[in-house]
């Protein structure tokens, strides 16, 4: 995910300070992983250095002074840009989970019992999301944030399944090659 976009995103709807931005961020998306307020105002920094966002002023609202960032045209076309890009599916897909699947097999471990193992992570973790997406609390970010990390856990558990199922054929593979 482009945190410099998200942001410039974030800055359409109007001037904001990096603790809004940041608090936004953490509320629109959900399941993301939290941004860190250093990671919010270096890119802040970048995209003033960059000229698609400049200072708009500070205020202090009863607190410490803070900077109030908003967008430059050139950091609306950009976003606009960006928007309409379509996202490439990844060329090479890095699977934590099979790489210990095959090292496993090549320390002698026990790929079966790893499996076995990260599934109930993997079902421990989609009864939390499903818990998150249905609560009458959760809006519909929420919802939509939680699908799409069930689906894709769903998919790995699928993906387990069938590697399970192949373990022996696997490990004839990787200790012949």
């Amino acid at each position: 995910m482009s945190t410099r976009h998200i942001l410039l995103g974030l800055l359409a709807g109007g001037p904001s300070h990096g603790y809004d931005l940041k608090r936004r961020h953490d509320e629109r998306f959900p399941q993301a992983r939290p941004l860190a307020y250093g990671q919010v105002y270096t890119t802040l920094q970048r995209l003033v250095r960059d000229g698609l966002a400049e200072v708009d002023g500070t205020d202090a609202d009863g607190g410490p002074e803070r900077t109030k960032y908003r967008a430059t045209g050139d950091g609306e076309r950009e976003l606009a840009d960006w928007v309409r890009q379509i996202s490439a599916p990844a060329p090479h897909v890095v699977n934590e989970i099979f790489a210990k699947v095959v090292v496993s097999i090549l320390a002698d471990g026990d790929p079966a019992a790893y499996l076995l193992d990260q599934r109930a992570a993997h079902m421990a973790r989609m009864r939390e999301l499903t818990a998150v997406k249905t609560s009458p609390a959760s809006d519909l970010s929420t919802v939509l944030s939680a699908d799409y990390a069930l689906n894709h856990l769903d998919a790995d558990l699928r993906w387990m399944t069938t590697t399970a199922a192949r373990l022996t054929t696997l490990t004839a593979e990787v200790e012949t090659a």
